[in-house]
């Protein structure tokens, strides 16, 4: 449920790896939604990694904030960083549920989200950076925005957990026709249609 490397391209969205080692990337669409898969409250909380600062400016680095900010990241940040992801884990399971988020939980995200966020920069070579060093609260605060303008914008209704049984990773349905169901075509989707074509062969075998 994590990024598996450093590495970043021109396309959009996380590097994770299946519990079998497979590699594969996962776009959610929004830039608050890639920090779910980071760990969790509840059953989630087996796959947590953010465990220390050094984790948190790394997730960072792996995330659609172009270019990588420079972060200093306190213990304290990090715990509200953690504490923030979980709230927002819950919102966007009831938002997919058709139901508000607790309020307690709203309250946080609004709460990281009035703090000052990252400020963009034109650099020194005249392309976009970052004025800094950045901190952890403010990296939070640009999150929760991002978190904020989603769950109020015209995307709202389209937040969605992947439809594998055994998959729980959420996403945005930007497709035009809106019907995605796989969090990646390439790992989800391809092992759907794996047991499609494996039922579909045992049946005719069997006629």
């Amino acid at each position: 449920m994590v990024p598996s490397s450093s590495d970043r391209s021109e396309t959009p969205g996380l590097v994770l790896r299946s519990h079998t080692g497979a590699a594969y990337r996962f776009d959610p669409g929004a830039l608050s939604l890639e920090l779910l898969p980071t760990g969790g409250p509840g059953a989630f909380r087996r796959y947590e990694w953010l465990h220390t600062p050094v984790d948190l400016a790394a997730w960072a680095g792996r995330s659609r904030l172009v270019p990588t900010p420079v972060l200093r990241i306190t213990e304290d940040e990090l715990t509200a960083a953690r504490a923030v992801r979980d709230a927002l884990w819950r919102i966007v399971v009831a938002r997919t549920e058709g139901t508000p988020g607790a309020p307690d939980d709203v309250r946080l995200l609004n709460e990281a989200a009035a703090l000052p966020p990252l400020a963009p920069a034109i650099g020194t070579d005249g392309a976009r950076a970052w004025a800094g060093p950045g901190s952890g609260a403010q990296l939070l605060s640009t999150v929760a925005r991002d978190a904020v303008d989603l769950l109020t914008g015209p995307h709202a209704q389209r937040i969605r957990t992947c439809a594998a049984a055994d998959c729980q990773l959420v996403y945005v349905d930007a497709s035009r026709p809106g019907r995605r169901r796989w969090c990646s075509m390439e790992h989800c989707g391809n092992r759907h249609k794996v047991r499609t074509l494996r039922a579909r062969r045992a049946e005719e075998e069997g006629s």
